[in-house]
């Protein structure tokens, strides 16, 4: 796999009609269409495996469908059902990188490039991804890793349903799909696909052998057919708008006069963003502390510096402006991180470098994170963060004052 790019994509197997079948186990092993009802005007918003067996698809007229499959249940759609199940995988995903491009309800584009491998690689992401749907959603998805977004849509849809595949390079790719239909490359739909064959072009080994026909029949869309056919796929994960800042905050149900015991909700409060961030790959450069005094005056103070992501480097800056601001009672404390780096981290390496020691830390605190999200934030503590969290009473951290998401 190219170390520089990872994507997944996760598509669910016929969604709706999983749900359905979920939630109504009489219907499993039955030809299922959702959709419009037989009698009704419409289309097939999608169907059950046993369903297509008998050419029934997604978009098809009701009227065809019922035509191919008379003896099939047809059910009208049960969106909020759907939109739930949605919710629930999505914050599967967003568990492994804040960079997802959400295609559909049930369809979407992973970029785990820069935390990969904080969970032992993109196949292990995959695989979690499939066992955590299946657990805790009732549903079964079918996951492809590839180094960019075609072939991992190409590998997602390789053994459905249920699936799993990789395609792990642009020689893989040209191997799997050299001699399928052109329609296999992203961009290249029926209209697209009639012109090429039309000019004796239809596999994707024709493609590559008439590069500069294809440029000229399709024009400007003909550069980016040909370097798809080629493997080269730049196009980059569509994220969601990000919010500048992401924080934490803790209010006492007593004003607190020792300035000690502020310091040790900034430590749980620092461990708790440091987790947040470090799962998705990313550092910030400025960190804010924000105290409420018990008059209700609010003040921040900010510092920045290099990448900063570790819990020892988020306490150490909030606990040097904590001394500087005046000692008075407080009933709030917070922290708040900003400025993320928007380029992958380097994934680190634990041989050699002009900096070992700094290696072997890095290297000690992907360790420390796997263990914390396999067993629990509170679970894996060093003994002054056990203190920590016993003086505040445990990991009671509000985020409602900041912006929760990246």
């Amino acid at each position: 796999m190219d170390s520089k790019r990872c994507i997944i994509h996760v598509d669910m197997d016929a969604f709706y009609a999983a749900v359905e079948v979920r939630d109504d186990p009489s219907l499993e092993g039955k030809p299922l269409v959702i959709g419009s009802l037989p009698h009704e005007r419409g289309v097939v918003a999608t169907c059950s495996y046993e369903a297509r067996v008998f050419g029934v698809r997604s978009g098809m007229s009701i009227k065809q469908a019922y035509r191919l499959c008379p003896h099939g249940i047809y059910m009208h759609p049960n969106f909020s059902k759907y939109v739930e199940a949605s919710r629930r995988f999505h914050e599967i995903w967003e568990i492994y990188t804040d960079l997802v491009e959400y295609v559909s309800l049930d369809e979407g584009y992973l970029d785990v490039s820069r935390s990969a491998h904080l969970f032992g690689g993109a196949a292990n992401i995959g695989r979690d991804i499939k066992a955590r749907t299946l657990e805790k959603v009732g549903l079964t998805c079918s996951v492809g890793i590839g180094y960019g977004m075609m072939s991992a849509k190409i590998a997602s849809e390789e053994d459905k349903p249920d699936g799993f595949f990789e395609i792990a390079d642009a020689e893989a790719l040209n191997k799997l799909i050299i001699d399928r239909n052109v329609r296999i490359i992203y961009g290249i739909g029926a209209q697209t696909a009639n012109l090429l064959e039309k000019s004796g072009i239809f596999t994707v080994r024709d493609i590559l052998a008439n590069e500069s026909r294809v440029k000229n029949l399709l024009g400007k869309h003909g550069s980016g057919v040909v370097a798809l056919a080629n493997g080269v796929d730049s196009r980059r994960v569509a994220t969601r708008a990000k919010s500048k800042s992401i924080g934490r905050e803790h209010t006492f149900q007593e004003n607190i006069h020792d300035f000690e015991y502020l310091r040790d909700a900034l430590r749980v409060i620092a461990k708790g963003l440091s987790f947040k961030i470090r799962m998705k790959g990313m550092a910030c450069k400025t960190v804010t502390i924000k105290v409420t005094f018990a008059d209700m005056r609010q003040i921040t103070r900010s510092k920045s510096k290099g990448k900063i992501d570790t819990t020892a480097e988020i306490f150490a800056i909030a606990s040097e402006l904590l001394d500087k601001i005046e000692r008075r009672p407080v009933r709030l404390v917070g922290i708040s991180l900003s400025g993320f780096d928007v380029e992958p981290a380097e994934q680190i390496s634990l041989f050699g470098g002009s900096n070992e020691a700094q290696m072997k830390k890095d290297a000690l605190e992907n360790v420390m994170l796997r263990l914390q999200h396999k067993y629990g934030l509170e679970k894996i503590l060093t003994a002054r963060e056990k203190l920590a969290y016993k003086n505040i009473g445990g990991y009671e951290i509000d985020e409602d004052s900041f912006n929760k998401r990246i």
